[in-house]
């Protein structure tokens, strides 16, 4: 790794040291402000980073006169297609001090940690810029995919009319909302016996797409240890089998309440069971509208279009680096996707 100076300020590029946190928390909260909780703690820093179900992530960090001024960490993700499976990275958390941005620690920091994780043999990189990094990521070699759609479910209309405006422009911050009743904390769906071992294995991977591979270990880390989001689910699990659950954290943005539906899983040939578990996490929130997005080519996206549910007027802005040559399908084109909200939400 290059140690050499950028401009006329030595900036040191080095790997993230566990010591370095309490620095880093800092710094992102200055640069990125609270995130998804609201603020920066030691607990979702490690939950992310640290205690990923698919590996530590790569995290470099600048040091100018003795201090913390950049941060890159590009997180552990894989993907299943056609059963292989796909070793990938997120870029998440970029910080540069403001003291420091112009000097090229962003572009500095991205391309040694690229350097690296080619080495490693990591296939792609992938994530979802806001409008403001946008131009920087396209800049430094990473593809346009496509807008990631965002369902809306109303429950409410005249409130949602009033504050639809403001929440679904991302003009209003969502901040977490813990009085959710009539649902059990996300843990409740790992319960030994439940089923869902039998419910994950009925289901098959939409052909020729990139997606998350879900199992208990997954599901465990993803919403049951995940600290300060608040995830709950309900389930259905009549007749002595799971045949659907739906996990979910509620948010307020600005004057309307929001129920983020990150998962949302039937048994093959339970479709109907869907608009039971969605009136129940809408009754259970409190909310005005679910907000949703099951994986591309699975039965629950398909029903939910039938449900009325509706496409928000903002999405997500995917991208991707192949950091080889001959991938396939191609993670350039958006068919060759089979994202969920949960793969892409708080990240």
């Amino acid at each position: 790794m290059s140690h050499a100076s950028a401009e006329s300020t030595s900036v040191l590029v080095r790997s993230y040291r566990d010591e370095d946190e309490p620095a880093v928390l800092e710094l992102l909260q200055a640069s990125l402000g609270g995130g998804p909780t609201g603020r920066r703690t030691a607990a979702f820093f490690r939950w992310k980073h640290v205690d990923n179900v698919f590996g530590r992530s790569l995290m470099l960090v600048a040091e100018a006169d003795d201090a913390i001024v950049g941060l890159r960490a590009f997180m552990r993700w894989a993907f299943v297609v056609d059963g292989r499976r796909l070793s990938a990275v997120r870029a998440v958390d970029t910080a540069t001090h403001p003291a420091h941005q112009g000097k090229g620690i962003f572009s500095r920091l991205t391309l040694e940690a690229l350097e690296l994780l080619r080495a490693e043999g990591v296939d792609l990189v992938f994530n979802t810029p806001n409008g403001k990094s946008l131009p920087g990521y396209l800049k430094m070699g990473w593809k346009p995919v496509g807008r990631f759609p965002v369902r809306i479910r109303v429950r409410h209309p005249v409130r949602f009319g009033r504050g639809a405006r403001g929440a679904l422009s991302g003009a209003e911050t969502a901040t977490p909302m813990g009085d959710v009743t009539g649902a059990d904390p996300a843990a409740a769906l790992l319960r030994e016996g439940l089923g869902l071992e039998a419910l994950l294995g009925a289901r098959r991977v939409p052909a020729g797409r990139l997606a998350t591979p879900v199992d208990a270990d997954y599901l465990r880390w993803r919403y049951a240890d995940a600290p300060e989001l608040g995830y709950h689910v309900v389930l259905d699990a009549a007749g002595g089998g799971l045949r659907g659950f739906a996990i979910f954290r509620a948010r307020s943005r600005g004057a309307l309440r929001e129920a983020t539906v990150a998962e949302l899983m039937v048994r093959p040939g339970e479709e109907r069971t869907i608009g039971s578990l969605l009136a129940r996490v809408g009754r259970a929130s409190k909310a005005d509208h679910l907000a949703l997005s099951p994986p591309a080519g699975a039965p629950e996206s398909g029903s939910l279009l039938r449900r009325r549910a509706v496409t928000a007027p903002r999405g997500m802005t995917l991208v991707v680096n192949p950091l080889r040559e001959g991938i396939e399908p191609s993670p350039e084109a958006l068919s060759s996707w089979s994202l969920g909200l949960g793969d892409v939400e708080v990240f």
